[in-house]
Parts: structure tokens; sequence; C-alpha cells
């Protein structure tokens, strides 16, 4: 089987830098297979990968043996993205609701050990509101008395953090690491309007 060796350290998404000050440990397996329920070829990876058609034309299935990881259903990590934590996905496109997209990319989250801290904006560029948060929460409306547009620009100072575009930790779901973000345009415009901490009990 092929393997994908780790870029650095720390891998980070283009135009962000991860807090020097966040203890991080960089660990990971996964096992892609070309068809559903593990079958036809596979390809191991124990890092980051821009390009899955690189080592497989098409991925069907996959087993995280350790780690967690992003996938995306575009190549350079782009498109919709799904969190995948230890466990088997036999048929994760019907799971994950994608149709006949496949896992294109994925990228390696790495683990965090200490405090999670996150100052919410309710409008572009920390403007509006400002909310701190340093534990998951699953409605930015009902905690701090928001509007319903929800989460419009963050900046996450520890941690790693998914965010999901409803209540409740439902909806499409981005990924974010330490680091600014003045608007959500390269994520479609969303508005976030729940979020929740990667904890290192999940790898």
């Amino acid at each position: 089987m092929a393997e994908v060796k780790p870029m650095s350290s720390v891998s980070s998404p283009p135009g962000k830098c991860w807090d020097t000050h966040t203890r991080i440990v960089n660990m990971g397996r996964v096992i892609f297979y070309e068809d559903r329920n593990f079958q036809g070829r596979s390809y191991e990876c124990s890092g980051d990968c821009s390009d899955m058609s690189t080592y497989l034309s098409r991925c069907h299935s996959c087993r995280v043996e350790s780690g967690c990881w992003m996938a995306y259903d575009r190549p350079n990590y782009m498109g919709n993205q799904y969190f995948m934590r230890r466990g088997e996905y036999a048929d994760y496109m019907n799971m994950w609701g994608w149709g006949n997209n496949c896992i294109r990319s994925c990228r390696m989250i790495p683990m965090h050990r200490g405090a999670y801290r996150m100052r919410l904006y309710e409008r572009d560029n920390f403007m509006g509101q400002m909310n701190e948060v340093m534990d998951d929460c699953d409605s930015v409306s009902d905690r701090y008395h928001w509007s319903s547009n929800g989460c419009m620009s963050c900046h996450v100072m520890d941690g790693h953090w998914l965010m999901y575009e409803h209540p409740h930790y439902k909806g499409r779901m981005w990924y974010f690491g330490p680091g600014e973000y003045r608007n959500f345009r390269d994520y479609g415009g969303m508005r976030f309007m729940s979020m929740r901490r990667i904890m290192d009990s999940w790898y």
C-alpha cells in the first residue's frame, strides 16, 4: 500500500496559522477502499492528502484506525466536509448524504491538549456582538440571545472546533483551527449556529 507522509508537524489551511502556544500531537492512520464494505484496492494514509485520485480512481468506504480527520468531496480540501474519528465507514456516501460524490482529499486534525477558546462575532470582520466560548455551544441564539443570523466571523485562539449551520450540531459542518476568520465567504457564506470542540479523547 502507498503511504502519504505528513507534510509537516502541523498542517494548516491556506492563509491560516496555528497558535504556536498550542500543544499538539500529530498521529493518525486511515485506510481508503475503492468499493463499499472495504472491498477493492486500498490506500493507506497517515497525513494530509490533497488529491486522492492520485492513488485511487474512486473511494466508497474507509476505516479510521487512529486520529481525527476531515474528508472533502473535492481535491485540495474543498467542497463538502465531513468529520471522521476512529471507526468503520462501510458506505459513507449514503451515511453522509453525499449522493455520488466520494472523498477526493483528506486532512488530519492535530490533537490538542489544553484550553479551548474562541471569540464569536455576530457580523463580518469581527463586528457586532462578541462572545467568548470555551466549551461546546449547541445554540448561539439561545445562549447569547443573538439574532437568527448566527456567527458570521470568529477568532479561534485555542483548540480545534467543528462549526455547524444549525443549532444542536445539525446541518453542514466545517472545521476551524486556530486563526482569524473575518468572514465565511470561502465557506459558501455560511452562518454558524452551534459549535463543538474536537476533544483529545476522540483520538
